[in-house]
C-alpha cells in the first residue's frame, strides 16, 4: 500500500468505527469521490455503515476488545482492501499514539494528528503542563501522578478542598471523580485508581482543584500542514450527566464577545505552538466570573462537531480526509463565520428515568423528524436491533436556527415529531430539558441535570403516538 502524495486525494478510506460516525464518515468520503471501506464485528452485520460501504469486513465477534479494538484485525482488513487511509472516528482507538504509529509502519494515512501529538495531549497531565507553558491557564494542581494515598493526601492538602482526581489517559467521563473534603477524598482516590486501569489499562491518576458548578466549553480548531491554524467557536457541553453530556449547543448563551475572543486566541496559541494538524478540541472549565481553565485537548472529531458545521457552513469530516491528504484548508473554512445558532440532543437507548438503564433490543418503529433546519445523525432504521455491547447512543438531532429562541423551540418541536417504539430512549428527558426555564435563560452547568432529575423523577404524560414501547 503507498502513502498518497502531499495534495493526491485518497483512493479508499477504511472507517475504523462502528454507528452513525462510521457513516458520517463513509458520506464524507463518497461526496469527495473516495471508495470506502468499513469494518463490523458479528453484533453489526446489519449496522447501516455496513450496508451503504462500498466494501466491508468482519473483523471479529461483538466485544470491543475482538472487534473495534483489534489493531491487527483492523489493519488485516486495511491490508486486504487495500486502502491508503484510516478514519478512526472518535471513541476506540482514535487517540490510541499506538494505532497511529502502526498505520505509519503500514504505509496507511492515520486521518488525524501524529502519534506523537497524540501521547502529548492524550496523557492529560502532560497537557496541562504544556498549556501552562504556553500561558493558557490551567486550575491549581498536583505538578504530575501522584501514585500513592499518604502523596496524595499531601498533595491534596496543598491544593485545597474541594479537589477533582482523574485518570490522565482518561476521557469520556471515565476515571474522574470529585472529593468535597479530605473525609471523602481516600475512597474517591482509589475509586479513581480502579476505573482507571479498568477502562484505560492505567491507574495513573493527577489531582486539580474542583471548580465548583463550572460551565463546560470547548473550542473547535483545525490546521493543516501548510501553517494554517483557525478555531471555529466554541460549544457549550454542560448540559451533562456524571461526566456524560446530553445536549449541546453553540455559540455558548454564557461567553461575553471578550470571553469568546480571549478564549479562541488561546484555543489557537496551544495549537500552533505545539505543531497540531487536523481537527481537534480544547475544552475549558468557566467559572461566572469569567476565569477560564484549560481542562484537556481532545485530539479527534467529537460527537457534538455537526453544530459547529452547521453554525459555520462546513463539513468537518472531508476536512479532515483533505489535511491528512496534504491539502491546504478549505477557503470557505479560513474565513468562515458564525450564523445562527445550533443545538444538539443526543438520543441514546437509555431509560432516564431508570437511572439511565441502558435499553438493547428490537426498534419497532423509527421514524425521524424533519422539516427546515433539523438534521438527523444515525446509523438504525425501522426493524434495527440495538446490540447491548456498545455506547448506547443511536442517533443525534442536530436544529439551527436564526436565533437561540428559535433553534430551542425547533428543538422541542423535533423531539416531539420524534418516535422510537420497541426501546427506551432519552427524547422524553431531553424535551423536559429544552422546556424548562433554566436551559431557556442559559442559566445550566455541569451539575444543573442533577437537580432537574431530583425534582422531575418521572416521565412526562406523553400522546399515544410518541410512546415509545
Amino acid at each position: 500500500m503507498e502513502s498518497p502524495s502531499e495534495n493526491a486525494m485518497f483512493k479508499n478510506i477504511l472507517v475504523a468505527n462502528r454507528g452513525e460516525i462510521a457513516l458520517r464518515v463513509i458520506r464524507a468520503a463518497k461526496e469527495l469521490g473516495i471508495r470506502t471501506t468499513a469494518v463490523y464485528s458479528e453484533a453489526d452485520v446489519d449496522s447501516m455503515h455496513v450496508h451503504l460501504a462500498d466494501d466491508a469486513i468482519c473483523i471479529g465477534p461483538a466485544a470491543s476488545a475482538d472487534s473495534y479494538l483489534n489493531m491487527q484485525a483492523i489493519l488485516s482488513a486495511a491490508e486486504i482492501a487495500n486502502v491508503d487511509a484510516i478514519h478512526p472516528g472518535y471513541g476506540f482507538l482514535s487517540e490510541n499514539p499506538r494505532f497511529a504509529e502502526l498505520c505509519e509502519s503500514c504505509n496507511v494515512k492515520f486521518i488525524g494528528p501524529s502519534a506523537r501529538i497524540i501521547s502529548l495531549m492524550g496523557d492529560k497531565n502532560q497537557a496541562r503542563a504544556t498549556a501552562t507553558k504556553y500561558g493558557i491557564p490551567v486550575t491549581p494542581g498536583s505538578e504530575g501522578i501522584v501514585e500513592t494515598e499518604a502523596e496524595a493526601l499531601r498533595v491534596a492538602e496543598q491544593i485545597g478542598y474541594p479537589i477533582m482526581i482523574k485518570a490522565t489517559a482518561g476521557g469520556g467521563g471515565r476515571g474522574m471523580r470529585p472529593a468535597l473534603n479530605k473525609a471523602s477524598f481516600v475512597s474517591a482516590f482509589h475509586a479513581a485508581r480502579t476505573e482507571a486501569q479498568a477502562c484505560f489499562g492505567c491507574p495513573d491518576v493527577y489531582l486539580e482543584r474542583l471548580v465548583e458548578n463550572p460551565h463546560h466549553v470547548e473550542f473547535q480548531i483545525v490546521a493543516d500542514s501548510h501553517g494554517n491554524v483557525k478555531e471555529l467557536g466554541e460549544r457549550d457541553c454542560s448540559m451533562q450527566r456524571r461526566n456524560q453530556k446530553i445536549i449541546e449547543e453553540t455559540p455558548s448563551p454564557l461567553l461575553s464577545p471578550e470571553l469568546r475572543l480571549r478564549m479562541a486566541e488561546a484555543s489557537e496559541t496551544l495549537v500552533r505552538n505545539i505543531g497540531y494538524e487536523n481537527c481537534g478540541t480544547i475544552e475549558y472549565l468557566v467559572d461566572d466570573n469569567e476565569n477560564f481553565y484549560f481542562m484537556e485537548m481532545n485530539t479527534r472529531i467529537q460527537v457534538e462537531h455537526p453544530i459547529t458545521e452547521e453554525v459555520r457552513g462546513c463539513d468537518l469530516i472531508k476536512e479532515q480526509i483533505r489535511v491528512a491528504a496534504g491539502a491546504p484548508l478549505s477557503e470557505h473554512v479560513m474565513f468562515s463565520q458564525p450564523r445562527g445558532h445550533s443545538i444538539e440532543c443526543r438520543i441514546n437507548a437509555e431509560d432516564p428515568y431508570n437511572n439511565f438503564a441502558p435499553s438493547p433490543g428490537k426498534i419497532n418503529l423509527f421514524y425521524a423528524p424533519g422539516g427546515r433546519g433539523v438534521r438527523v445523525d444515525t446509523h438504525v432504521y425501522s426493524g434495527y436491533e440495538v446490540p447491548p455491547n456498545y455506547d448506547s447512543m443511536i442517533a443525534k438531532l442536530i436544529v439551527t436556527g436564526a436565533t437561540r429562541d428559535i433553534a430551542i423551540a425547533r428543538m422541542i418541536r423535533s423531539l416531539k415529531e420524534f418516535i422510537v417504539r420497541g426501546i427506551k430512549t432519552t427524547i422524553p428527558f431531553q424535551a423536559s430539558i429544552l422546556e424548562h426555564a433554566a436551559f431557556r435563560n442559559g442559566k445550566y452547568n455541569i451539575s444543573w441535570v442533577e437537580s432537574f432529575l431530583a425534582s422531575h423523577p418521572t416521565p412526562p404524560e406523553l400522546p399515544d403516538f410518541m410512546r415509545e414501547d
